[in-house]
């Protein structure tokens, strides 16, 4: 996804671009992703990533534009806003005081989220039957949902529209630097050149951001999730774990595990997750589940994307986030923008790898 939209962001500027990916069945998050545009809450302890995916949701509805108009995909998304659930009257104070926190770490920007009430809530999700411990819920107002797959869809198809080559089952596996020409990036089946690299290869970054000078930790969390059956129209809006697509499944989800690159799906968190659901919603109950899955999240050592430029190596830049969705707007533009003229900029030093205290090779 991260990748997609840089190259589609890339080719519009004319570029010559050509996407090395691997294949269908590598550690891609996108498999498992939710589909949420989410900025409450988003940075919580680092404010450069708030102001980063409240940029990137501001500018989603004209990239959802364009990307659609160019490739005649409909992208399912909408722009409604989004709910946490809080349950209890301990769950509710403790999301107003984070969110209080949240607010004040960029005091310049307006609000963008609310507390409701149980009544006010009601109001906004008249289908749904809540649970009797569900008190109240934060509100964000630049929150949305997007279906996930359309989007990696409509961006493969919008990178080649706009001259850019794609090779699939072709991973890269070694980048050298070529005096006077930039890089060599070799695969099992060939190698290509290039003036500039950028590696948006997930958890297989690593590896390659090593070889042109960048060292940067990261590591697998599995994330599960359930699908029900086609129901009538519960939620007019994304809710934090549970989601209703256009299409009328329900997808429920996401656990946050720490299990190296193990992609099992086990019944406990099936059960966890089917128990949190049907607090909320206990109408659930009556729904067939018709499947569950788990993929690998791409995390950082602090949860926090990372951009950055090689300083041995200039023109090898890594780009990497688990947000891949919500952010698909900035990679698309800002950030493809930015490489497009090979220089990240200032506004994205705080996004820089140094910050984990991790010594750069020289």
């Amino acid at each position: 996804m991260v990748g997609a939209a840089i190259a589609y962001g890339l080719a519009g500027q004319g570029k010559r671009v050509l996407i090395l990916d691997g294949a269908d069945d590598d550690y891609r998050a996108a498999k498992a992703n939710f589909g949420l545009v989410w900025v409450q809450g988003k940075g919580h302890g680092f404010a450069p990533y708030q102001r980063l995916s409240r940029l990137a949701a501001e500018h989603w509805p004209e990239f959802a534009d364009t990307l659609t108009h160019e490739t005649g995909i409909a992208l399912d998304y909408e722009r409604n806003g989004g709910l946490t659930w809080c349950v209890g009257e301990q769950g509710w104070q403790a999301r107003q005081e984070r969110l209080e926190e949240w607010e004040q770490q960029v005091p310049d920007l307006p609000a963008c989220t609310e507390m409701l009430e149980r009544p006010q809530l009601e109001k906004l999700v008249p289908a749904a039957r809540l649970g009797p411990d569900v008190v109240g819920a934060s509100y964000g107002v630049t929150d949305g949902h997007v279906n996930p797959l359309k989007l990696l869809k409509a961006l493969h198809c919008g990178l080649k529209l706009r001259g850019a080559e794609l090779l699939s089952n072709s991973a890269a596996t070694h980048i050298q630097q070529v005096e006077g020409k930039g890089f060599a990036v070799a695969t099992a089946d060939g190698r290509f050149e290039a003036g500039q690299v950028v590696i948006a290869a997930g958890l297989g970054s690593t590896n390659l951001a090593q070889q042109v000078g960048l060292d940067i930790p990261l590591r697998p969390q599995r994330g599960q999730l359930l699908v029900t059956e086609r129901l009538a129209p519960i939620l007019p809006l994304p809710t934090s774990g549970i989601r209703q697509t256009a299409e009328g499944t329900v997808m429920i989800g996401l656990t946050q595990e720490e299990v190296g690159f193990d992609l099992s799906t086990t019944t406990t968190a099936a059960a966890r997750m089917s128990s949190n659901a049907l607090e909320i919603l206990p109408e659930l109950a009556a729904a067939r589940l018709v499947r569950q899955w788990a993929c690998l999240r791409i995390m950082t050592a602090d949860g926090n994307p990372v951009y950055a430029e090689s300083d041995s190596m200039p023109g090898a830049f890594v780009a990497l986030c688990h947000s891949g969705v919500t952010l698909a707007s900035f990679h698309a533009g800002l950030l493809s923008q930015a490489l497009g003229r090979a220089e990240l900029g200032n506004d994205l030093t705080p996004f820089h790898h140094r910050r984990f205290n991790v010594s750069t090779t020289a």
